[in-house]
């Protein structure tokens, strides 16, 4: 290669991790470049789905249940915060539902929604635990391709927010998620607290029928772009409604798979058990005939 290209690359480089980024965040830890993400994400994927199920092939599942708890208990308080946060320091106060363009200022408020954003891309990145805990746990049912594309998509989506974008109209998105965290990570610690606590968990797949809502009203949202203009890149539209449209049609085939099938087992039992005591019904004259 010659010097010319690597001037190029290198000059291309700059532009866009550099001339394009937000200064006031692309000195962050893990944001200035994409490597590091990157290299987490891809350690991540090989631990998942190399390196971890052999290491666990013969070894009985690791239990964790106080570690679970405690995990569980922290990205419920996390959620919380960031839920708080974005009602308080933008959604409630200060922006627009309509159309909402980023504020590059250094001003406090601008700071508080650029910090917030930092903060759930870092959370992001510490989800990706939830699915080392399931290879580890050798819950590997639970590992599939919904849940490895929402794990690997959102650290990368939350980077790029807080790079280029660390506010206004996209950040709706990151404030519902938050709430269904909120409640989902909740039923999570709940579930590691042991078998005494199943009987409150019976609104498990309500938590999917949330999911959905929030990417119905992150479409909704974003849709508004396409008609609306305040200065926030509407290009934005190209990805977030198709990835809206892929991860509702994902989440509405889990829930189809694991509670359709469900209630079609259950009707099919009430309706065996019903034909059994028709059966009974009208053969007991006959016995009683019989018996006299």
């Amino acid at each position: 290669m010659s010097s010319t290209n690597v001037t190029t690359s290198s000059n291309y480089w700059d532009f866009v991790f550099t001339d394009l980024a937000d200064p006031r965040t692309n000195h962050w830890p893990l944001i200035s470049s994409p490597v590091p993400g990157l290299t987490i994400i891809a350690s991540y994927l090989y631990f998942v789905l190399n390196f971890g199920p052999k290491y666990m092939a013969n070894r009985k599942p690791f239990q964790m249940q106080k570690t679970l708890v405690v995990y569980n208990f922290i990205q419920v308080l996390v959620s919380i915060y960031l839920f708080a946060e974005g009602l308080d320091g933008a959604w409630l106060r200060h922006y627009s539902w309509r159309c909402q363009p980023v504020d590059f200022n250094d001003n406090p408020a601008a700071m508080r929604v650029a910090r917030g954003c930092y903060i759930y891309f870092l959370a992001k990145i510490s989800e990706l635990l939830d699915t080392v805990f399931f290879t580890l746990r050798k819950k590997d049912n639970q590992i599939t391709f919904l849940h490895l594309y929402h794990h690997t998509v959102m650290p990368m989506i939350s980077w790029g927010a807080t790079k280029y974008y660390p506010g206004g109209h996209g950040t709706f998105i990151g404030v519902i998620n938050s709430f269904v965290h909120i409640v989902m990570y909740t039923y999570y610690m709940m579930a590691a607290m042991g078998p005494q606590y199943q009987k409150y968990l019976w609104w498990k797949k309500y938590i999917t029928n949330l999911q959905m809502i929030q990417f119905g009203m992150a479409f909704a949202h974003s849709a508004q772009l396409l008609w609306t203009d305040c200065g926030y890149p509407r290009w934005s539209v190209f990805f977030t409604l198709p990835n809206a449209i892929f991860f509702y049609k994902l989440f509405n085939d889990f829930y189809k798979q694991s509670y359709g099938s469900k209630k079609a087992a259950t009707a099919a039992k009430e309706a065996a058990e019903i034909a059994t005591k028709t059966a009974e019904n009208n053969n007991s004259p006959k016995i009683a005939s019989k018996e006299l």
